[in-house]
């Protein structure tokens, strides 16, 4: 990484208390590895989408960490054999986005916008700007530079469905490929993305030191070549074989569509030449943890049961916990079909997850998202 990008790779649980290194979280330790982060940086001079990232003005911006397989390293699955990277800017109309996949054999066959772009391999960027765990939005995109992109009002796993008529009209967007699209006589060295998303698309600008959750995703589908044509690989049954998932930011299971296990994204209004701030964990962050333990642990618990706890002691979790030295109450209201948990520091403040992973924030009285 280059000097004016601050970067702290914090490796384990992401709570820091005597709670989370005993029993409370045990089985759990994968979903609460660490997300990445990334400062991006305020740009004057957009970058020109055209798919070749080589601006000038990208040259300042940090790579990302390689891609890994999206289960993490905690799953012992293996490093992906093509290496990814991506890279942000941002400036009053648009986040970028620039992308650089290595290949030895780029492919692409589906030409239609809001075609199942992961059919074919792609690049894929998810984006929650309220941090709420729903109402996110999703980008594909594919070496023909096809786009499909779609509106989440809920995860899949809350029985959430894609909006996919939703359109990002102001999207820009081009590849480049390093090499020969579809020809399996030679080798090639890869594809690169840019994207420019427009924030009027997205529920408007940040501002800076602003955070969002963001997550970057590559679906590669393990080939052959059969009369000279790319053909996924199939099982005894004919069915094609799992895609691979590498991202940048493992979730912790195979499943792109949690969007608490994204990375961390803050807007910076430091110009490309200067030093970015380091990041910082908000303490708000901590809270939402234990949280979101509860939801796992409260999805366990109905799978077991046919229905949810009633209350934390079922559940295995201490309604007080002390989180950077401050102490924490949590509360569990339940029926057998519906949950709500709160965590607070002061009567002030609450936040609070439901059965739905819906994350809101309570502040005297008001309800924020």
């Amino acid at each position: 990484m280059k000097n004016y990008f601050l970067l702290i790779l914090l490796v384990g649980i992401t709570v820091p208390s005597k709670a989370q290194e005993g029993s409370a979280f045990k089985g759990f330790e994968r979903l609460f590895v660490q997300p990445k982060h990334y400062e991006i940086n305020y740009t004057s001079i957009p970058p020109v989408i055209d798919g070749g990232i080589d601006d000038k003005v990208w040259e300042v911006a940090a790579w990302t960490e390689e891609f890994r397989d999206i289960e993490g390293e905690l799953s012992g699955r293996p490093v992906p054999y093509y290496r990814t990277w991506a890279k942000m800017l941002w400036d009053d109309d648009y986040l970028y986005v620039a992308a650089k996949l290595e290949d030895k054999h780029v492919w692409a066959y589906l030409t239609e916008h809001d075609q199942v772009v992961y059919h074919d391999n792609d690049f894929e960027v998810f984006i929650d700007p309220r941090n709420s765990g729903h109402q996110y939005y999703e980008y594909e995109i594919n070496a023909l530079n096809t786009i499909f992109d779609l509106y989440l009002t809920k995860p899949y796993r809350n029985s959430g469905s894609a909006l996919v008529d939703w359109d990002s009209k102001g999207l820009k967007h081009a590849i480049r490929v390093k090499g020969t699209l579809n020809d399996p006589s030679d080798q090639d060295e890869g594809w690169t993305v840019e994207m420019a998303i427009p924030f009027r698309d997205i529920g408007g600008k940040p501002s800076g030191g602003d955070f969002w959750r963001l997550g970057f995703s590559r679906v590669e589908w393990d080939t052959e070549i059969i009369d000279n044509k790319y053909v996924k690989q199939t099982n005894e049954k004919g069915n094609p074989l799992p895609e691979n998932n590498w991202v940048w930011s493992p979730q912790g299971e195979i499943n792109m569509h949690m969007p608490e296990r994204w990375a961390y994204i803050q807007f910076s209004k430091a110009e490309t030449s200067a030093k970015l701030p380091e990041f910082e964990l908000p303490y708000s962050e901590r809270q939402r943890q234990y949280l979101w333990l509860v939801y796992y642990k409260q999805q366990e618990y109905r799978k077991k049961n046919e229905r949810f706890a009633t209350s934390l002691k079922k559940l295995g979790i201490s309604a007080k916990v002390k989180i950077d030295g401050k102490s924490n109450t949590l509360k569990l209201k339940a029926t057998c079909t519906q949950f709500t948990v709160s965590i607070s520091d002061s009567p002030q403040t609450n936040i609070l997850i439901n059965e739905d992973g819906l994350v809101k924030i309570e502040e005297m009285g008001l309800n924020k998202k």
